[in-house]
C-alpha cells in the first residue's frame, strides 16, 4: 500500500531533470524561461532537480554527439522507473542542422527512447510547456501500468 502511494505521489508531483547535449542554448534559454513567473510551469507540480536519481522526467536540448552519448545514456539508466523523456528543439529530435557533421550521431532517440518530441528551432516556451504536460501524462500512464 505504501508503494502504491509513492508512486502516486510521483504522479502528481514529478521532478524534471534538463540535461544540454550541445545545444546553441537557444533551447535552454526557453526551457528556463518556462521556470520564470511569466509562464510559471511549477504550477503543475514540477520541480527542477540536477540529480537523474531524484528525477522523473528527463528534457534533453541539443545534438547528441559522440561525447556525449555516454553521459546521456548514464543519466537515463540513473533515473528509476518509470520515466518519462521530453526532446526539445530540431537538434533534440533530429539533429537539427548539425546532423550531417562527422562527429553527430544525431537526435536524442538514437541513445535513448523518447516520449515526447518537442518541435522548434529554438522551441517556444509554450511548446515546451505543452510537451511537459503530454510528457506528464505519458508518465502518470506509465506509473499506472507499474502499478
Amino acid at each position: 500500500m505504501f508503494g502504491s502511494f509513492i508512486k502516486k505521489s510521483r504522479a502528481k508531483s514529478p521532478w524534471i531533470m534538463h540535461f544540454d547535449c550541445g545545444s546553441c542554448n537557444g533551447c535552454d534559454i526557453e526551457v528556463l524561461a518556462c521556470l520564470t513567473p511569466l509562464y510559471d510551469v511549477e504550477r503543475f507540480g514540477i520541480i527542477n532537480v540536477g540529480n537523474p536519481k531524484h528525477a522523473d522526467v528527463l528534457l534533453v536540448t541539443g545534438t547528441v554527439n559522440h561525447r556525449n552519448k555516454k553521459v546521456l545514456k548514464n543519466l537515463y539508466d540513473q533515473m528509476p522507473e518509470p520515466k518519462a523523456v521530453i526532446a526539445i528543439g530540431a537538434c533534440g529530435n533530429t539533429g537539427g542542422v548539425f546532423r550531417e557533421a562527422y562527429n553527430v550521431v544525431g537526435g536524442v532517440d538514437k541513445i535513448i527512447p523518447v516520449d515526447v518530441y518537442v518541435p522548434g528551432c529554438p522551441a517556444k516556451p509554450e511548446a515546451i510547456i505543452d510537451g511537459v504536460v503530454a510528457g506528464l501524462a505519458k508518465f502518470a500512464q506509465k506509473v499506472e501500468e507499474a502499478e
